[in-house]
């Protein structure tokens, strides 16, 4: 099976580094699927779930609180704003990132950033809220 190099990076630390089958990303366009030889692009990312296929029967799952992806045919990387493993989010973590967007948007130097700003504030509470479900299920 086809696989390439996919790297998750925040600010903090590596997360993940290594060769994968697939990865799902929340691009602001929506999803996006990468598979070996996609064409490259480069996205922004909105807060929200990154599935990683390592292989045909296993997966990881990151939390990114915004970002960019970079895709060309060989390689994915991710410099994300802010990352964790699934497994490691819980809603003190969410509420951090909810209260760090709310403390940039009050000093956004422009209307640009504070409209990026507000629409990342949006996502990190729809996410917070989706996640909280799913939790209790």
């Amino acid at each position: 099976m086809a696989t390439f190099k996919f790297e998750l990076v925040s600010p903090e630390r590596i997360l993940f580094s290594g060769e994968i089958i697939s990865v799902i990303v929340p691009s602001v366009e929506g999803e996006m699927t990468v598979l070996p030889g996609h064409v490259p692009i480069v996205a922004a990312l909105k807060p929200g779930v990154v599935l990683v296929q390592t292989s045909a029967e296993n997966g990881k799952e990151f939390f990114v609180g915004g970002g960019l992806v970079e895709v060309n045919q060989t390689s994915v990387t991710i410099l994300a704003e802010r990352a964790n493993f699934i497994e490691d989010v819980n809603s003190d973590v969410l509420d951090a990132a909810i209260l760090s967007v709310e403390t940039r948007l009050a000093a956004a130097p422009s209307e640009v950033e504070e409209r990026r700003l507000r629409e990342m504030l949006v996502q990190l509470e729809e996410f917070k809220h989706v996640f909280e479900q799913r939790k209790a299920a």
